[in-house]
């Protein structure tokens, strides 16, 4: 759709380590364009460099080849525009929920010299940034919680905290790191419910013709999930051919080899996975599988193509009322 804004640019992106071994090849030209307000999954076996690929676009480990922009900005190293939530949260024990939320900004609007000595400066600028955590617990139905520290909440509880903690400073892309893992089947819910508000808060915002709040790019190894809260499922995998070029993944590393929307669900609808079935087969079949059978890279890569068809729901297909 022609009114979709690019904000991640990812083009001919490779990487690869030295090792005592020799050249370990992890990812081989990645091209991949996030549109803004997009919730991409992005799934694959064990070791196919899902979590190089968004260290790669958080800037902590820039690739060899290749460049990324996020929000039209070169990714050269750690900034503002991506922010991220660890598989392991990173909430500080000694800290309450709202402190936890709120620390962030402390760090980058204020400096020490300012917090002990400019009380006049500084209280007041305390007082908003207490403010803006409590909003945001709320939304994330926490504002009853938000004198209460890290051991006191349930493990989902936390990680919707750490989101938090990530969106208070407001980054036009939020990468989540398998955050399901370690929840059980009512705090995934819990989760789920919070990420499908967060998108339909995106959804409302396009039709406005305002800019969606909200790109988000999971990793995640719960095929399941990733269809439930995402409308865009991106594949990785080193069992790839090129016969044109004489390529293959397992020489030169892990390409995406699945490409395709997912449908949009709205927080109150039924869990109802049997509708994704078939793709959630092929899937598994073509990208997951350690043993699945080379196939051609380009054969499952069709989201631009099926959004200029009008396959699809979600931000992409809508058009602003402005």
């Amino acid at each position: 759709m022609d009114n979709n804004k690019i904000i991640l640019d990812i083009e001919n992106v490779s990487q690869w380590f030295e090792t005592r071994q020799g050249i370990l090849n992890v990812l081989h030209e990645i091209n991949l364009q996030i549109v803004q307000g997009q919730f991409v999954s992005l799934v694959g076996p064990s070791g196919c460099g899902k979590s190089t690929l968004l260290n790669a676009i958080l800037g902590t480990v820039p690739p060899k080849k290749g460049t990324i922009s996020a929000g039209g900005i070169p990714v050269l190293g750690p900034n503002r525009n991506v922010g991220m939530v660890y598989q392991h949260r990173s909430l500080y024990d000694f800290m309450t929920t709202e402190d936890n939320v709120a620390f962030g900004l402390m760090l980058d609007q204020t400096n020490l010299f300012q917090r002990l000595f400019m009380p006049w400066y500084w209280w007041p600028l305390r007082k908003k940034h207490m403010e803006e955590a409590r909003e945001l617990l709320n939304k994330f139905k926490l504002g009853h919680a938000h004198k209460h520290y890290p051991e006191e909440l349930s493990g989902g509880m936390k990680q919707r905290v750490s989101v938090a903690q990530s969106l208070i400073m407001k980054p036009k892309i939020l990468l989540l790191d398998e955050p399901f893992s370690a929840l059980d089947e009512a705090m995934k819910q819990e989760f789920q419910e919070m990420l499908l508000g967060l998108y339909q808060e995106n959804l409302e915002a396009k039709k406005k013709g305002e800019p969606p709040p909200y790109t988000v790019i999971m990793i995640t190894h719960s095929i399941e999930q990733a269809f439930y809260v995402s409308d865009r499922i991106i594949g990785l995998s080193k069992n790839w051919n090129d016969e044109e070029r004489g390529q293959a993944g397992k020489t030169f590393g892990a390409t995406k080899m699945w490409d395709k929307c997912a449908p949009v669900y709205h927080p109150d609808d039924p869990r109802d996975f049997d509708l994704f079935f078939a793709a959630q087969q092929e899937l598994n079949q073509v990208v997951l599988r350690e043993d699945a059978p080379d196939a051609d890279r380009n054969d499952h890569v069709s989201f631009w193509s099926d959004l200029e068809k009008g396959v699809g729901t979600g931000v992409t297909m809508l058009r602003s009322n402005q």
